[in-house]
């Protein structure tokens, strides 16, 4: 039975296995991400986010993903340099995944299931949606893609001070 984000096993965008265990004690901001969406920007605010608060406790991971609008449709190594190259992105990237359908991560499908979006629904509406997850690798709380990155600053200040 999964009672945390940290029973999860994930693949990096270089396709070597991760246990999300191995972020035990922080503070997560998980992301599915898209290269060529109209949320893409919001990398610049990611990477800022990290570059802040990783000596704090707190990890960015992104997830590619290619359901929304064929966004993202590039493999894992043409998405890494995209990442790096035009938003300067060194915080963990996993590898492309699907969030939703029957084909769907169980990373996503869990975090869909933790924290249901509007009028209850579990699925995951665009690219960009965000969850942030407690020290303890529990959802605290998941924002839509509009969420631009620093409106997110509190929240994540207030889930590291636990």
């Amino acid at each position: 039975m999964t009672t945390s984000v940290y029973d999860f096993s994930v693949r990096n965008i270089e396709g070597q296995e991760t246990p999300l265990s191995a972020f035990k004690g922080q503070v997560l901001l998980i992301v599915n991400t898209a290269s060529e969406c109209g949320f893409t920007p919001q990398f610049a605010g990611l990477e800022l986010l990290h570059k802040s608060h990783a000596a704090k406790g707190l990890a960015v991971l992104g997830f590619p993903c290619n359901q929304f609008g064929a966004q993202d449709p590039g493999d894992n190594k043409e998405i890494a340099s995209f990442c790096e190259r035009n938003y300067g992105v060194s915080f963990p990237m996993m590898a492309k995944i699907e969030v939703n359908g029957g084909a769907a991560d169980p990373l996503y499908q869990w975090l869909a299931h933790q924290t249901p979006g509007l009028l209850g629904s579990t699925a995951i509406k665009w690219n960009f949606t965000k969850f942030l997850i407690g020290k303890d690798g529990q959802v605290i709380k998941r924002f839509a893609p509009l969420d631009q990155p620093a409106s997110l600053l509190k929240d994540i200040e207030a889930a590291l001070a636990r």
